[in-house]
């Protein structure tokens, strides 16, 4: 039993040395002073069971010695506590005199800016934005504009086809193939179907070519386009909406030339 107390003494105050935190100097303390499993708690409950001659002097010793672990547990315990709490304060310390710093926040993409300010502007001009659906039936996007079946457009170098079973609610044919719409146009089509005049709107959105890509051109882009039906409408309202459009815009005075061109489905067209 002598050479147990010796044993003890000599391991706790090696373990007691290398604590260096308050949870690994609680695990030491319940080593030796737990009620389960401590090794001092198990000499001093066994004390009973000793012969009478020695029980003195093995309870005299096993106190002296947990007075003496104690006492080491409790100076321990001031040091961890000054120095954990120096090292808490240096690490996590917080100048509340310092200028705070801004989050970094995300931005819209400048496309997405554009399209916002060319909106504002056409809304100012009493249009309203309206958008249509990127996969679209070959009746929208081709017969429906006056482009017939045997025009370069349709053609699988310009169009991206869908090799796909399944078809749109609304085809005006059983046979209507779909792909990825080529331009803005079928949302002029599906919205007069759908409203009467007077109409004004203006249709943003993506669309997609089947073509080689160079600084100037790939598979997709952006299209914006605009639509009035009315009574007495010129193309000098057109033009006029144009210059207007781009002159605040690029807020300054902005002259524009029209340049006669062909559209199947625009007559006349620039």
């Amino acid at each position: 039993m002598h050479e147990e107390l010796a044993k003890i003494k000599e391991h706790a105050r090696f373990a007691i040395d290398q604590a260096v935190t308050p949870d690994a100097l609680e695990k030491v303390r319940l080593q030796y002073f737990g009620r389960r499993n401590g090794a001092l708690t198990a000499i001093l409950r066994a004390l009973k069971d000793l012969p009478e001659d020695i029980r003195k002097e093995i309870g005299q010793n096993a106190n002296r010695l947990r007075r003496d672990i104690e006492t080491w547990l409790d100076e321990k315990a001031t040091e961890i506590q000054k120095t954990y709490r120096e090292s808490v304060l240096e690490r996590e310390w917080l100048d509340v005199t310092r200028p705070g710093v801004k989050k970094i926040r995300g931005s819209l993409h400048p496309i997405t800016l554009l399209i916002r300010e060319v909106l504002d502007i056409f809304r100012t001009l009493g249009f309203i934005a309206v958008d249509g659906p990127e996969v679209e039936t070959e009746y929208y996007n081709f017969d429906a504009l006056n482009i017939p079946a045997d025009h370069p457009a349709r053609d699988m170098w310009d169009t991206f086809w869908l090799d796909s079973q399944f078809k749109i609610s609304d085809s005006k044919k059983p046979s209507d193939r779909l792909l990825l719409r080529t331009h803005t146009s079928p949302v002029q089509v599906r919205y007069m179907e759908a409203h009467n005049p007077p109409l004004r709107i203006v249709v943003p959105g993506r669309v997609y070519r089947y073509e080689a890509t160079d600084a100037s051109h790939d598979i997709q882009f952006h299209q914006l386009e605009g639509l009035v039906v009315d009574r007495d409408v010129s193309i000098a309202h057109a033009k006029a909406i144009i210059q207007l459009f781009f002159s605040r815009l690029f807020k300054t005075d902005i002259a524009i030339r029209l340049r006669p061109s062909y559209f199947p489905f625009t007559e006349p067209s620039f």
